[in-house]
């Protein structure tokens, strides 16, 4: 534990630095103001385009997960108030009306809102189901509400920085004995090695064999391309190569927009047997009153939010209980919040220790 605690001081002072070294913004409060609200309108903007909702829509382990828990929670909805926010197309507003809530909001940022309300005519709920537009930090709902419902979870859980406006909607309109779905939120972190990575890299080498042109010095850039920033995919369950660490779990009925926003940990990992670190991997669940779960595992059914991953620049040999022990850290970004800073130091068997910063922004691959 103090090796942890001197770890994670360490990482933590780095950190510090690199943000403030690379601070890009003015300190006045306005123009951070303008360049977060600029970011909004972008980000609501991408939510108008019906791709995300297809893929959304799409992921049947996803939308069967809030069907099924909201229709198995339908004494807590039934005669009910319930608040959905982000409800994009309305169809978790439409469950809800399904398992017998009385009324709905259904608040939606984007222009896709005026879609939602066809949705809702066409299923001939607009008697129980308002269609509000606007961000939820705006809304101004005419009664308190029961329940909260909302599809908020990114990749790495907390990317497009959702979630504090959900916490927005329970601390001013959700009654004191209201019900949060989902319940509670947690995070896990593994180490993960990848074999194409080394192929991927060999074809640098190739180039000469193909045409006569040496570009070995090219596999240093592209190693730094690759960990620039986060890759989002499915692995397989192989390539995970020690027990994950949870990192957090968090009661959305308590947590507050400071812990969201400022998530600081360390781990300790042990390795399975003889393999190659490429990086870590992270991946969520969240959990529903009645026992429903939704898990973004390697483990699990895949989703459309894979497991994101976070590729060291250099590789490292593991063996048998090979310990990894580090720190990580997630903020939103400060000039554009819906985008997270991600920082990961770790050192392997208490030698060599390695840090990295992570951005990740809407070029995530």
């Amino acid at each position: 534990m103090e090796l942890l605690n001197f770890v994670y001081k360490y990482f933590r002072k780095k950190l510090d630095d690199d943000t403030e070294n690379s601070r890009t913004m003015s300190s006045n409060g306005e123009e951070q103001e303008i360049k977060a609200g600029s970011q909004d309108k972008e980000y609501f903007q991408s939510y108008a385009d019906v791709g995300i909702h297809e893929e959304m829509l799409n992921d049947v382990v996803r939308t069967n997960a809030y069907r099924y828990a909201i229709l198995k929670n339908y004494e807590k909805i039934r005669g009910k108030v319930v608040a959905d926010v982000g409800a994009g197309t309305g169809i978790l507003s439409v469950f809800c009306v399904q398992a017998g809530a009385k009324k709905v909001y259904a608040i939606e940022g984007s222009a896709l809102a005026k879609q939602t309300r066809l949705v809702v005519e066409e299923n001939k709920m607009a008697d129980r189901i308002t269609v509000l537009q606007g961000r939820a930090e705006d809304v101004k709902l005419p009664e308190k509400v029961d329940v909260i419902v909302s599809e908020w979870m990114g990749y790495a859980l907390f990317y497009e920085s959702m979630l504090p406006s959900v916490l927005h909607i329970r601390d001013r309109w959700m009654k004191k004995d209201g019900v949060i779905l989902p319940s509670s939120a947690s995070l896990y972190i593994a180490p993960f090695s990848d074999d194409e990575i080394s192929e991927r890299l060999e074809t640098w080498s190739a180039m000469k064999e193909k045409y006569k042109v040496s570009m070995d010095c090219m596999k240093t850039y592209a190693k730094q391309c690759l960990s620039y920033g986060a890759h989002v995919r499915c692995i397989c369950p192989e390539d995970v190569i020690a027990h994950a660490c949870q990192l957090v779990n968090f009661d959305l009925s308590k947590v507050t927009v400071q812990e969201v926003t400022d998530i600081q940990r360390t781990f300790e990992l042990t390795c399975f047997g003889s393999s190659v670190l490429h990086g870590f991997v992270l991946w969520f669940t969240v959990s529903f009153p009645e026992n429903v779960i939704l898990s973004t595992s390697p483990y699990s059914q895949s989703t459309h939010w894979g497991q994101t991953l976070f590729y060291n620049e250099e590789e490292c040999d593991v063996r048998q209980d090979t310990q990894i022990q580090g720190t990580i850290t997630m903020k939103p970004n400060k000039a554009k919040p819906r985008f997270l800073d991600v920082n990961i130091g770790f050192q392997i068997d208490k030698h060599n220790i390695q840090q990295k910063s992570y951005y990740m922004s809407d070029n995530i691959t």
